[in-house]
Formats: structure tokens, sequence, C-alpha cells
């Protein structure tokens, strides 16, 4: 009796034992699982509740984006010094606002903006980028908050100031910025020299002053900036479809984020919905007025 008791203790034993190990394996299969979805969560609305609002920008492509050295205007500073100001900075500065966040420009070089918000070193792209079908495979975008068209920036007193179609500018040396719809329409322009593309458009000035390049192909506003800001300088406006042939999107302008963070271009689109068109043509207006006058 004792023996068959204690075989029956010692089957329990084992059964409860069983249970135990089973019962915590599964558990423990579940918990990363759990975790990985709760992780997901909190990244989708981190941004959103953070107290900051990182913005990456090149700070180098006025009218929408420049650095200077103090906070004229309503600059705003630059982690890890000087100041940025433009149309870009403008409209983060509202999108902060209307968020109630802190606004933290980021300088960052063109190529890396969109390893930027892919890796969560910042929250967004406000630089001036059109959301490209190209792009839009690696990151997602706002609704769009500008729309421009393309021109060409020349030397005021050189061969094709007076240009008004692609065909004027057959046999010349044009560029444009490297990763950039702009460099891939140079194509369109009859026997072009195709040069280099070069890494911003400070670099473009000084190739075109210099008379390395004969034109690059800018935005509007861009080209108003650089006729502006360098005395010798001028923009082609092209006849109506005599120009560059470009998408919708090419020519727009929107905020570009980390794929499937819904809660924060929920947050960024009410931003800009707020902000009337008028609003947007004197926030241009004043950048392009208040834009350093050499970069």
């Amino acid at each position: 009796m004792k023996k068959s008791l204690k075989v029956i203790l010692t089957g329990l034993l084992l059964v409860t034992m069983s249970i135990g190990v089973f019962g915590c394996g599964n558990k423990d299969e579940q918990k990363p699982a759990d975790q990985q979805q709760d992780a997901q969560q909190a990244e989708a609305s981190l941004t959103v509740q953070d107290g900051k609002l990182r913005v990456a920008m090149e700070c180098g492509y006025a009218p929408f984006n420049w650095t200077q050295t103090d906070d004229a205007n309503g600059a705003v500073p630059i982690e890890g010094g000087s100041y940025a100001n433009g149309y870009d900075v403008q409209i983060a500065k509202k999108i902060a606002e209307a968020m109630g966040k802190e606004l933290v420009v980021v300088k960052t070089e063109w190529d890396a903006l969109p390893p930027a918000v892919q890796s969560g070193a910042v929250d967004l792209i406000i630089a001036g980028m059109s959301p490209t079908a190209d792009r839009k495979e690696s990151i997602d975008f706002s609704d769009n908050y500008y729309r421009s068209d393309l021109v060409m920036v020349v030397k005021k007193d050189g061969a094709y100031a007076d240009a008004k179609t692609l065909e004027d500018f057959k046999g010349a040396s044009i560029t444009a910025q490297l990763n950039t719809f702009h460099y891939s329409v140079i194509e369109q322009i009859p026997e072009v020299n195709k040069l280099t593309a070069m890494d911003n458009f400070p670099a473009m000035r000084v190739a075109l002053q210099s008379g390395a390049i004969d034109g690059y192909v800018s935005e509007r506003p861009e080209g108003i900036s650089a006729s502006e800001a360098i005395a010798d300088f001028t923009y082609v406006v092209f006849d109506e479809g005599k120009g560059f042939v470009a998408s919708d999107d090419d020519v727009a302008i929107a905020a570009g984020m980390k794929k499937g963070n819904t809660a924060l271009a929920d947050a960024v689109n009410k931003a800009l919905a707020d902000i009337s068109e008028e609003e947007r043509i004197e926030i241009m207006n004043d950048a392009i007025a208040n834009q350093p006058a050499v970069e």
C-alpha cells in the first residue's frame, strides 16, 4: 500500500511538473511576440507623445532652408550650433506648435535624409523634398505643403539668359543636385552635355559663377532666391509646353517620415490643413526676402 501510494504520489508530481514546464514554455514562446507588438505600438506613437519634434533638413537650400548666425526673422537653433531659417523652417514651426512640441532642427546632408527617419534619428524630413514614387518605396509622406515648377538657373549675361524652351539649351553643359528628379529630367534637353550631379545648391551656384556649367535645374523659388542673392544670376521660365515634363508628385513638396507611423502622419496633416494657401504664399515671400545675401 505504501509502495502503491508512493507510486501514485510520484506520478502526480511528474504530471504537475510536466504541466508547469509546458505551461511556462508556452508563455515564454508568446512573450517575445507580445513584447514585439508592444514595441511596435510604442514606436508608432513615440513621436506624437514625445516632447520634441526632431526635423531634418540640409540648411543649405534657400529659400526653403538655410543656415544663419543668429535668430533673426524667427530662425530656430540647429542642433550643435548656428540657426536655421527658411520656408521649411517656418512650416516646421507651425507643425511643432500645433502638436505641442519643441522644434529641434537637425542639419543633415541630402543623401542622409531618408536613412535618418528610417533609423528613428529624426521624426520628420522637411527639406523641400518631393514625394516621388521612388522615395515612397522607403518612406511615407504627408500631404503636400508646397507646389512649384522647374526652371533653369543661368548667368544673366550668358548665352542662355533669353532661352524659352528646352530646345534653346541644345548643347549646353547642365547639371542638378545629386539624387533628385531634377537630374533625371536633364535628358529631356536635346544633345545636352549632362555633367556630373552635384551635392548641393551652394556648390552649383559656385560652379555657375565660375563658368564650369551653363546652368542648373531648379525650382522657381530657388531660382528667385539665387537671382536675388547673386546679381549675376537669372532664371529661365519656360514657355507653356516647352519646358520639362514632370509628374505632380515630382513638383510637389511634402514632409517625409518613417513608414507606418500613421499617428505622426495624421498629426502633421492636421497641422498643414490649418495653414491657408494665402499664408503659405506669405511665408514663401518672407523667406525669399529674408534669405542671406550669399550662401
